[in-house]
């Protein structure tokens, strides 16, 4: 589910807002969210707490988002569309692509890189799936046309109205492409996924 919580100056709720969006399971093993249900049902969240406790926009001293971190979303920069579905952190498609990568020798230089273990989990993974198996995908990816990110990404590419296509550390560390150590997108395991480092968010 979506929802909002206001919090006042000192930490406590104001008041809550929460909606249910669909789960979708199209075979075993393979688990997605409608993009636009999530934001519709944010953006809905958070009309009715503010609606709720009387609040304006310019009342609002800040906003923070959290997310499941993992969840994968692929939009076209033009259109504001996604390509297609969320594929969510439980989904478990893209494991044959782990096992190419293990195969190659890369958990070593994953693990050193990331502090992650190559794991169908972790967004990295579900992006190439999508690269490879949406149609089209990979055409626009390589023209810049498509941006990547988990769901506080695209939560916050939203309410910008497109302005602004960024994350955090603690969402980047999770998309196994991420280097703990340099805080930067890790162009090595980038190219051995055949990602484009235009998809990254800031």
């Amino acid at each position: 589910s979506s929802r909002t919580i206001v919090f006042d100056a000192s930490g406590q709720i104001v008041t809550l807002a929460q909606q249910e969006f669909p789960q979708i399971y199209p075979q075993p093993g393979w688990v997605e969210h409608d993009p636009m249900a999530i934001w519709r049902s944010q953006l809905e969240t958070l009309q009715q707490a503010m609606r709720q406790c009387g609040l304006s926009a310019s009342e609002i001293t800040s906003l923070g988002v959290t997310n499941q971190r993992e969840t994968t979303v692929v939009w076209d920069r033009r259109t504001g569309q996604p390509v297609y579905n969320a594929i969510v952190w439980q989904d478990r498609r893209s494991e044959p692509t782990c096992a190419e990568l293990r195969a190659r020798g890369l958990s070593e230089a994953v693990e050193r890189s990331t502090g992650l273990r190559i794991d169908a989990y972790f967004s990295a993974t579900k992006l190439h799936w999508i690269l490879e198996n949406v149609s089209g995908a990979r055409p626009l990816a390589e023209q810049g046309h498509l941006a990547f990110g988990t769901v506080d990404t695209w939560l916050i590419w939203q309410l910008t109205q497109g302005k602004r296509h960024v994350t955090d550390v603690s969402n980047a560390a999770r998309t196994m492409l991420f280097n703990i150590h340099t805080n930067q997108w890790d162009d090595d395991l980038l190219d051995a996924l055949q990602i484009p480092r235009s998809l990254m968010p800031e």
